[in-house]
C-alpha cells in the first residue's frame, strides 16, 4: 500500500531542540529533516524559539519552520521548553494539514501537539530522545523518576508508534511498560568524520608531539554525564604514568554547566568549548583514544562519531557503545557499575599499541557500515505507514 501513495506527503516534527543547537536530539532531527526533503516530502518543523529568535513562522521551499513561546530548562539555560502551542498548531494544521505528526518531544509542546493532532484525527508517532527519568537523579529530583515514567509511559501510549534508538533502548522501555515500540537507530557520516581529518597543527596547538597520545571526551558537560569518572581516570593516569611510556593529553570538547568546576580539578587538560563543523571532525581525528563515561544516553551519537574518527573507544557497555562496539575487538567496554574495569581498559588501550592499533581500525570498519541512509528510509516508512492509518474518533485529551 505504502508504494501507492503519491509522494509529496506533509509530515509535522515536534521538537524542542533543533540545528544550530549542539547536541545528539538536534543533529539527529536535522538527518531525519533533510533525508525526508531529498524524498520529496514537506516538513512543517515545529520548536520553541531560543534566545535571540522571534516567534513566528518561516517558510524555505517544501520546508516550514513555525517558532513558538518557551522557558528555560532548568540545568540547560541554552535550551527552551516549549509551552502550549494549541491555538496555533491548530491554525496551522487547518491549514496545512499533515499528512502524520511525529513528536520528539514529552513535553508540555509535545503535550499540546498530542492533544490538537487526537482531536483532528491526524496520525501521531513518537520518538524517545532524552532519557530524563534518568536525569532526575542527578538534579536532586529523584522523587519525580516514578512520576516522570508514568507520565511517559502514558504519553507515548496515546501515539501509534513509539521509535527508539537502539535495540537496548526498546528492551529497557518495554520492561518500563511501554508498548508498541519499533525501531529507528542512528547513523554517522562517514566521510564527515574520517581519520583523514587528522591535523597535525591542531595537535601542535593542543602541545602534542606524533608519538603522544590524546584522549578525547566529546558531549555536554553536565552533572548526569558522569564526569567525575573522567576525572578519576585521568587523575589516576597521571599518577601511574611510568618513564618510557607515550606522553598523554586530555582534551575535552563541549560545553555546560559542569565546565568551570572540572577546569579546576583538570588544570592540565585543553578545554575547546563546543565544536561544530570542521574544527569538530579535526578535533576527533586528531585524537587517539576516545573516553566515555557516561551511563543516561538514549544513544550517544558521539560514539559512533568518534569511531567512524579511527578512535579507540573506552565506554560502559550502554546504548551505542553496546550495539556497535565489540569489547577488545573495535572498542573497550565494561558493565555498567563497573568502574575499576573502566579504568582498567583505558590502561590497557593506553599500553598496548598493537591492540589499540587493531581496534581503531575495527572501529572505523564497523562506524563505515552504519550510514543514515538506511535510518531515514525506516523513518519515511513509519510515518508512511501511520498516514495509511488514519484514527477515527479518537477522544481528545483532557485540557484546553
Amino acid at each position: 500500500m505504502i508504494d501507492n501513495i503519491a509522494a509529496n506527503q506533509r509530515f509535522a516534527l515536534v521538537t524542542e531542540t533543533y540545528s544550530p543547537q549542539i547536541n545528539g536530539v538536534a543533529n539527529t532531527l536535522g538527518r531525519l529533516v533533510d533525508g525526508l526533503l531529498l524524498r520529496h516530502h514537506a516538513v512543517q518543523l515545529v520548536r520553541p524559539a531560543q534566545t535571540g529568535e522571534t516567534i513566528g513562522r518561516d517558510l524555505r521551499g517544501a520546508f516550514s519552520e513555525l517558532r513558538v513561546r518557551g522557558l528555560p530548562i532548568p540545568g540547560y539555560p541554552e535550551l527552551q521548553w516549549g509551552l502550549p502551542a494549541s491555538v496555533k498548531l491548530q491554525r496551522l494544521w487547518r491549514r496545512e494539514r499533515p499528512d502524520a505528526i511525529y513528536l520528539a518531544t514529552e513535553g508540555p509542546l509535545g503535550w499540546s501537539a498530542l492533544r490538537v493532532a487526537r482531536r483532528m484525527g491526524i496520525p501521531v508517532i513518537s520518538g524517545f530522545h532524552t532519557n530524563f527519568q534518568q536525569y532526575s537523579d542527578h538534579y536532586g529530583l529523584s522523587l519525580f523518576h516514578k512520576p516522570m515514567m508514568s507520565y511517559l509511559r502514558w504519553f507515548h501510549g496515546r501515539t501509534q508508534l513509539t521509535l527508539t534508538a537502539s535495540p537496548a533502548q526498546q528492551r529497557e522501555l518495554m520492561r518500563a511498560g511501554m508498548q508498541n515500540l519499533a525501531l529507528l537507530g542512528r547513523g554517522v557520516d562517514c566521510e564527515r568524520f574520517h581519520p583523514g581529518h587528522r591535523n597535525s597543527a591542531l595537535r601542535a596547538s593542543w602541545q602534542v608531539a606524533d608519538t603522544d597520545l590524546v584522549l578525547l571526551h566529546v558531549g555536554r558537560l553536565a552533572a548526569e554525564k558522569n564526569l567525575g569518572l573522567l576525572v578519576q581516570a585521568w587523575q589516576r593516569l597521571q599518577q601511574n604514568q611510568v618513564p618510557g611510556s607515550p606522553r598523554l593529553r586530555l582534551v575535552i570538547v563541549g560545553d555546560g554547566p559542569s565546565r568551570a568546576d572540572l577546569q579546576r580539578q583538570l588544570p592540565d587538560a585543553v578545554f575547546t568549548g563546543a565544536l561544530v563543523g570542521e574544527p569538530l571532525t579535526q578535533a576527533y581525528a586528531s585524537a587517539d583514544l576516545f573516553v566515555f563515561p557516561s551511563v543516561t544516553e538514549t544513544f550517544g551519537n558521539v560514539v559512533t562519531e568518534a569511531m567512524a574518527s579511527g578512535l579507540a573507544v573506552c565506554a560502559f557497555d550502554l546504548a551505542a557503545a553496546h550495539q556497535h562496539i565489540r569489547d577488545r575487538f573495535s572498542g573497550c567496554l565494561a558493565a555498567e557499575g563497573h568502574e575499576s574495569l573502566f579504568l582498567e581498559n583505558l590502561d590497557w588501550l593506553i599500553k598496548d599499541a598493537e591492540g589499540r592499533r587493531s581496534i581503531r581500525m575495527h572501529a572505523r570498519h564497523r562506524a563505515s557500515q552504519l550510514g543514515w541512509g538506511d535510518v531515514v528510509q525506516r523513518f519515511e516508512g513509519y510515518l508512511l505507514k501511520a498516514a495509511t492509518r488514519q484514527p477515527a474518533g479518537l477522544p481528545a485529551l483532557l485540557g484546553k
